[in-house]
């Protein structure tokens, strides 16, 4: 404190917008509750980094080890025995770049809310389709980071893949709700942070 009083106006009486430290700090408390750009002063605008780069990262790691061999990705897509044949192909060639797209803007932090939304229903679509093939009795690789088809040792495998993928929906369902984090081009394009 630099030595100067703080002025308070008397009760009752009329300001002029200015607010007290007091009503500042409600009205942080209340935008904390609501997920309000005022919650990046706390440790969300940290923690919500790590999520956007973890998150991020997998994915792209995910879309690039799968861009080489996109035939691999289709007979991936093919072997969990869900979708119609004429959709596989679509989903197949489309979902390494969608991947890789996604990891990009998350870990730039641009459209973090919409992204993590996808990444949030594409990590339940996936943590479906895993139990789906898990309970018919399938054995097949994931397909997460390449490969897929057949494989003997699958169903040993699925209990790690269903924890990992939603280990990973939890942090992109926190950025859906929680958007605001510290170095992100939406703050920036925003000028939130």
């Amino acid at each position: 404190m630099t030595g100067q009083r703080e002025h308070h106006p008397p009760a009752g009486s009329a300001t002029t917008g200015a607010t007290s430290g007091s009503e500042t700090t409600l009205a942080a408390r209340g935008s904390l509750a609501t997920g309000d750009p005022a919650r990046v002063a706390g440790w969300w605008s940290w923690a919500g980094l790590g999520a956007r780069l973890l998150v991020g990262g997998v994915w792209i790691v995910a879309g690039i080890v799968k861009l080489p061999d996109p035939a691999a990705s289709v007979r991936a897509v093919r072997a969990y025995e869900l979708l119609p044949e004429a959709v596989v192909p679509l989903v197949g060639y489309g979902l390494p770049m969608l991947e890789v797209a996604a990891g990009l803007l998350l870990v730039a932090g641009l459209g973090i809310r919409v992204v993590a939304i996808l990444s949030t229903l594409l990590f339940a679509l996936f943590v479906a389709g895993i139990a789906a093939a898990w309970a018919r009795g399938l054995q097949i690789d994931c397909g997460c980071f390449g490969g897929g088809g057949f494989d003997a040792d699958a169903s040993s495998e699925y209990p790690w893949e269903i924890a990992r993928d939603l280990g990973l929906l939890t942090p992109s369902a926190a950025l859906a709700r929680w958007p605001h984090t510290r170095a992100s081009l939406d703050a920036l394009l925003l000028r939130r942070v």
